[in-house]
């Protein structure tokens, strides 16, 4: 249908015809619409794509519609401008009908003239005719029409510094020429006719001033320029300090390790502290959150976390719409806390006591501060002082007795009357004695000793255990009487002894039944 726009209205055999000849475009049996350029157009573009629009149909088959205009980008260029000023030719003799009133140009009328208004113009005295200006028909695009600065010459503005420079040399060299026409060579003079130099200059031209006299400001205004950081306003005489000094180091360059604390641009806060290993006491900066946290910010958001928890509860407390009713529960419950908190505690020790546990020791006792002074070597050997005592309990383990006791304070006698600087020598050993002392000492080692009876490697007498399991047989058949009534023969006591033996153990172990065994009385009905 690339070519339906071409075509007014048509007859049904041409529309036919017409419809074919698309098919046979689509499916490739017949060659392609061309358009007024030579390029093929697709068949399967639609119709309202192909189809120009009224205002742009120009009666062939085509797809200009469709495509970007070809503009001409010249007229965007920021380097063509009008030349001001340019004039055409030398200036005409005489006046010239039509041309204007004022200056006698051709090329503007008297409304539109810039030279200065004549009392008779050049139309009446018919002299000095100024010549024709330049018409140039700069075609300013879209930018080029809005760029202020589109025309403008750079080296316009080289003028103002030689004007600057001009004014400050003639009035250097004026004070020059006062000086040297002074005839006395006091200093004072000198210098007073410099002063008044500068006056006078001041005075003479406002606009302009020279190097002296802006050196001479900054003394006059050093002493009433604010402080660093800080901004005093005239009106309300209020000193107001600004964010950040300045001439601080930010934050951010404290540590310039990547690995430190996370700094945010968009909020420009530091939240840890960017040195960790100075306290943050001494710290420069020890990061926001040292700050959020001390103060008041801590009761504030106490506060806030019980107006949440009264508000989760049912409790009508919100603190940003009413903060006095919130600072006022809270107080009030902080105080019931406190008194439910004693009267529970009172309670506790009423009922159980050791009220006199809670009662705290004096600092002294605490920290266990003396005036003993212990002096020690690298060895861990005591040079100076006495070192304090071991404490001991009253248990067999802490206790020494007979050969023992005797040989720790030989040794503890040889290592404090050696010199420093010769090694420990090992303490005398003496030879056990079979006294009484001796069995006694074995006694009291095997009923208090770690190892206990009938624990370890045990070897038993055959006889002597034969022994002991008859006399535990004789025990259990005629002995229960007198065990329960407490009462046993005189000479039975005095011959029997308080020691138990490694055969008499393992011969009640034998010969008692093991009634705590739940596996004892255990019978398998079942058979496989």
């Amino acid at each position: 249908m690339a070519s339906a726009s071409a075509i007014g209205k048509l007859s049904r055999e041409e529309f036919r015809r017409q419809k074919d000849l698309d098919a046979a475009r689509k499916a490739g049996t017949a060659p392609a619409a061309l358009d007024e350029e030579g390029r093929a157009i697709n068949p399967h573009i639609p119709q309202y794509i192909s189809q120009a629009p009224w205002y742009l149909d120009t009666g062939a088959p085509s797809l200009s519609h469709q495509r970007r205009p070809d503009y001409d980008d010249s007229a965007n260029k920021l380097n063509e401008w009008y030349d001001r000023g340019a004039k055409a030719g030398p200036a005409a003799k005489k006046y010239r009908k039509g041309a204007c009133e004022n200056c006698g140009a051709m090329t503007h009328k008297k409304a539109d003239c810039l030279e200065r208004p004549r009392k008779k113009g050049a139309k009446f005295t018919n002299s000095n005719i100024q010549a024709d200006e330049v018409i140039q028909d700069v075609a300013a695009g879209y930018a080029a029409k809005r760029d202020r600065w589109n025309g403008y010459d750079p080296a316009e503005h080289k003028a103002i510094y030689e004007e600057y420079a001009a004014v400050e040399a003639a009035r250097q060299k004026l004070r020059e020429e006062e000086i040297d026409n002074q005839t006395t060579t006091d200093l004072a003079a000198v210098r007073k006719v410099a002063k008044a130099g500068k006056g006078d200059g001041k005075e003479g031209d406002p606009d302009f001033g020279s190097s002296d006299e802006e050196d001479a400001d900054e003394d006059k205004y050093a002493d009433a320029a604010d402080a660093v950081g800080q901004k005093l306003d005239a009106k309300t005489r209020i000193t107001v300090r600004n964010l950040r000094i300045r001439e601080d180091t930010a934050k951010y360059l404290i540590n310039l390790d990547p690995e430190s604390a996370y700094y945010d641009p968009k909020t420009r806060s530091m939240r840890d502290a960017p040195n960790k290993d100075v306290p943050a006491e001494e710290a420069r900066f020890a990061g926001d959150n040292f700050f959020r946290y001390s103060g008041e910010a801590p009761e504030v958001q106490k506060l806030q976390l019980f107006a949440w928890q009264a508000a989760a509860r049912g409790n009508d407390v919100h603190l940003n719409a009413n903060p006095t009713q919130g600072e006022l529960l809270h107080h009030e419950f902080r105080q019931k806390k406190e008194e439910l908190k004693d009267t529970s505690k009172i309670s506790v020790l009423a009922k159980y006591g050791g009220a006199q546990y809670l009662e705290t020791a004096p600092k002294e006792l605490l920290q266990g501060q003396t005036e003993n002074y212990v002096e020690y070597s690298r060895t861990g050997q005591v040079i100076k002082g006495r070192e304090r005592a071991k404490a001991k309990s009253k248990y067999s383990e802490d206790g020494l007795a007979g050969i023992e006791a005797a040989q720790a304070s030989s040794a503890q006698h040889l290592l404090s009357s050696a010199p420093t600087n010769e090694p420990p020598r090992p303490p005398i050993s003496i030879e056990p004695s079979t006294s009484e002392d001796d069995q006694a000492l074995s006694r009291i080692e095997q009923n208090y000793s770690k190892q206990r009876v009938g624990e370890g490697d045990i070897k038993l007498d055959k006889e002597s255990l034969a022994r002991a399991l008859s006399d535990e047989k004789k025990r259990k058949l005629g002995g229960d009487s007198d065990d329960r009534s407490g009462k046993k023969r005189k000479g039975a006591l005095e011959s029997s002894s308080h020691d138990v033996t490694e055969e008499e153990l393992e011969a009640y172990r034998m010969s008692r039944r093991m009634t705590e065994d739940p596996m004892a009385n255990y019978v398998d009905s079942e058979t496989y």
